[in-house]
C-alpha cells in the first residue's frame, strides 16, 4: 500500500512473501536506506546504518572484513562473551536476593563485548561516564518510539522549532565539513562505531531483560529451561555455542522470545534511490519503503499462535529445533543487521549463563508481568521492572 507521512510517499510491505520477495528476492533494488530525519541528523548522513550507494557498500566491506579480523564469529568472540559474563553474574550476586532494575546492567554487559571487540577492553559496571552513555543510547531508542519522536521524522523542519528532549541527543554533534573524497575519514568512522554500540547495545540488552520477564511470567518454562540445561552443561562449566545443539527446547524459547517481543516492527526504513518495478507497480525515486517485520513475525500463515508465546513454533514433533523461514528479527538481504551473528552468540551465552546461576522472580509475582512494550513506535521498548535473581 502507498501512503503519505507529511509530504514524503511511502510504500508499505506487508506479510512475509513481499518483504521476502523484495528484501531477498529483488534485494540489489531496495538497499537504499531512507534518509530518517532523526537518524540523519544525528550522524549527518554518515556512517554505515544511514548510508546508501558506494559509500554504503564501502563501509559494510569494510565494516564485516574488520569485526571478522578483530574476531567476530570466532571462538575469541566467545571466550570475551564468557569472560563477561562472569563479571554480569559477579554484579547481580552483589544485590543478595534483592531487588533490583537490571536494566543497565544487561546494557553494560552487552557493551563491554562491543568494547572488546573495538578498543580490545571493557569497563566496569561502576564506571559513571560508561554508564552515562548507554542511558542516552537508551534514551535514544525510546525517545524514537514515543509520539513526539515519531512527530520528528513526519515534520522534521516543525519540530526542529519547537523546544523538547530531541535537542539534546544533538547537543554534542559538532558543526565540522567533510573535506575528503574518500569515505575513510573521522566522520563516517564515528557514525559507523555509533551505529555498533547503539544497535548492538541496546537491541540485544533488551532482547535479554525481555527474555527475563518472560521467564517470571512463566515460572514452569523457566525450570524447564533449567532442567535441560543443568543434564547438558551444569552449573560448573562455561556454555559455549556447541552446546545449541544439545539444548533445542533453551533455543526454541530464546528464539520464541526475539519473536514475540518484535523489537523493531517496522523495519529500519528502506528507500528507492531509483525507480524500482515491483510486483509490476512503479515504486519512484524517493519514497520511503518500510518492510513491516511485525507483519511478518506475527503473520498468521507462518505461525501456529502468532499473537501467544509458544516455544513450539520452534519444535518440530520430535522436540528437535526446527527454523521458521519467516523469523527475521535482524531482517534480511543485503541490509540485514550486520551483527547479526555477534547477537546470537550474545542471546544464547548470556541467557543460558544466567539461568544456569540464578532462578529469576519478582516481589509481585508472575501476574504483575506485562509482555507489552512500554512504548512502541520506531522499536517495541519492553517494560522495566526489579527482579530478584536467587542462586541456584
Amino acid at each position: 500500500m502507498t501512503l503519505y507521512l507529511g509530504r514524503q510517499r511511502a510504500v508499505v510491505l506487508v506479510g512475509y512473501d513481499a518483504v521476502k520477495e523484495a528484501l531477498v528476492d529483488q534485494g540489489e533494488d531496495f538497499t537504499g536506506r531512507a534518509p530518517l530525519p532523526f537518524l540523519h541528523k544525528a550522524t549527518r548522513g554518515y556512517g554505515l546504518g544511514i548510508s546508501n550507494g558506494e559509500r554504503w557498500r564501502k563501509l559494510r566491506r569494510f565494516t564485516l572484513s574488520t569485526l571478522r579480523d578483530f574476531g567476530m564469529g570466532r571462538k575469541t568472540m566467545e571466550a570475551w562473551i564468557q569472560e563477561e559474563s562472569k563479571h554480569m553474574i559477579a554484579r547481580m550476586d552483589s544485590f543478595n536476593g534483592k531487588a533490583f532494575d537490571p536494566t543497565f546492567i544487561l546494557s553494560q554487559t552487552v557493551s563491554n563485548v562491543i568494547c572488546c571487540l573495538v578498543f580490545g577492553e571493557r569497563f566496569v559496571y561502576e564506571d559513571q561516564q560508561f554508564l552515562k552513555l548507554l542511558q542516552t543510547f537508551n534514551e535514544f531508542i525510546k525517545f524514537n518510539s514515543t509520539p513526539y519522536g515519531q512527530l520528528y521524522n513526519i515534520f522534521p523542519s516543525l519540530m526542529d522549532r519547537l523546544p523538547g528532549r530531541h535537542h539534546t541527543f544533538f547537543a554534542k554533534v559538532d558543526n565540522e565539513k567533510d573535506d575528503s573524497m574518500s569515505e575513510f575519514h573521522f566522520e563516517n568512522l564515528w557514525s559507523t562505531v555509533l551505529n555498533l554500540f547503539a544497535a548492538g547495545t541496546e537491541t540485544t540488552s533488551s532482547t535479554i531483560r525481555y527474555a527475563l520477564s518472560v521467564f517470571i511470567k512463566y515460572p514452569d518454562l523457566q525450570t524447564r529451561m533449567q532442567e535441560e540445561i543443568d543434564v547438558v552443561i551444569g552449573r560448573d562449566r562455561n556454555p559455549g555455542m556447541e552446546d545449541r545443539k544439545s539444548l533445542p527446547f533453551t533455543d526454541a524459547v530464546i528464539h520464541e522470545v526475539q519473536r514475540f517481543l518484535d523489537l523493531v516492527p517496522f523495519s529500519i526504513p528502506h528507500y528507492a534511490v531509483k525507480d524500482i518495478t515491483f510486483r509490476g507497480y512503479k515504486i519512484p525515486k524517493g519514497t520511503f519503503i518500510f518492510p513491516i517485520l511485525h507483519s511478518v513475525l506475527k503473520e498468521e500463515k507462518m505461525w501456529d499462535t502468532p499473537f501467544t508465546f509458544n516455544p513450539k513454533h520452534f519444535l518440530d514433533d520430535n522436540s528437535s529445533f526446527k527454523k521458521n523461514p519467516a523469523f527475521m528479527p535482524f531482517s534480511a538481504g543485503k541490509r540485514a543487521c550486520v551483527g547479526e551473528s555477534l547477537a546470537r552468540m550474545e542471546l544464547f551465552i548470556f541467557i543460558v549463563t544466567l539461568l544456569q546461576n540464578f532462578t529469576f522472580s519478582c516481589i509481585d509475582g508472575p501476574d504483575s508481568i506485562n509482555l507489552m512494550p512500554e512504548t512502541s513506535g520506531f522499536g517495541n521498548v519492553p517494560r522495566r521492572y526489579e527482579i530478584i535473581a536467587t542462586r541456584r
